[in-house]
């Protein structure tokens, strides 16, 4: 009789002690649900960003938006505070949380060799041969000078032409050359010596970062005329535009 007792005091105590447990599981995976459903507020794109897009592109395409805690990932950006000048690394679709990886500084987007083009320009190309690139001494992020002449003696009906430093401090995005081949010689030059006095071989693709409507008077100045290249730093005097006719030149 008392063993019997003893065994359903026993059983008794071991429901309570399960049921206790169970309520204490089932509360805190209540608390667990209710934690990774809590709001956090989160940047989300609302329209699609091209990558290479500034800030500003940026921030009017994105939104402060609460989340669940659970379905925000890692890395996700609440305001875009001390990003100033990092642009998108990739296309930001709509939809999707903004990500501080994905914003990135501009001169990681470019290839090697080259600079990022501005924002609003686009790039031209120029096949030139080194005494119109300053002898080939210009490498990507040089600003030059554009100058264009035109021959206008079949207008003109005599032996004429005209010439006109058109473009200022116009930015070079790429230097492209062909690759030299080495000379022996008895005595070779130091780097620095060579790089000053060897004399370029073949011609360069030179691409400016330029307008729409400028990119289109540069390539018709290289369709029906001559292009020269001055290497114009950002401290450069820059005098008025001024068209030099033959007659002028030697005045």
């Amino acid at each position: 009789m008392k063993t019997r007792l003893l065994g359903g005091i026993v059983a008794i105590v071991l429901a309570i002690a399960g049921t206790l447990l169970l309520v204490t599981y089932v509360q805190g995976s209540e608390a667990r649900a209710q934690k990774d459903l809590q709001p956090v507020d989160v940047l989300v794109v609302e329209s699609k960003v091209p990558a290479g897009s500034d800030l500003q592109t940026v921030k009017a395409a994105v939104k402060l938006t609460s989340l669940p805690a659970a379905s925000v990932p890692s890395g996700a950006l609440k305001s875009l505070d001390g990003l100033d000048g990092k642009v998108s690394g990739v296309d930001l679709l709509p939809g999707e949380a903004l990500l501080g990886a994905r914003l990135v500084d501009p001169a990681s987007l470019a290839a090697p060799g080259s600079v990022p083009v501005p924002a609003g320009l686009q790039e031209i190309s120029l096949h030139l041969d080194a005494q119109r690139v300053v002898g080939g001494r210009l490498a990507a992020g040089d600003t030059v000078g554009v100058v264009i002449l035109l021959d206008d003696s079949a207008a003109q009906g005599a032996a004429g032409g005209s010439a006109q430093m058109v473009f200022h401090k116009v930015l070079v995005t790429s230097v492209q050359r062909a690759a030299s081949q080495a000379k022996t010689t008895s005595q070779p030059a130091s780097g620095q010596e060579q790089a000053n006095t060897q004399l370029p071989e073949g011609a360069f693709i030179v691409t400016l970062a330029r307008s729409d409507v400028d990119s289109t008077k540069i390539a018709f100045g290289a369709k029906y005329g001559d292009i020269w290249l001055t290497k114009e730093p950002s401290t450069a005097s820059v005098g008025p535009n001024v068209v030099i006719k033959r007659a002028e030149v030697l005045q």
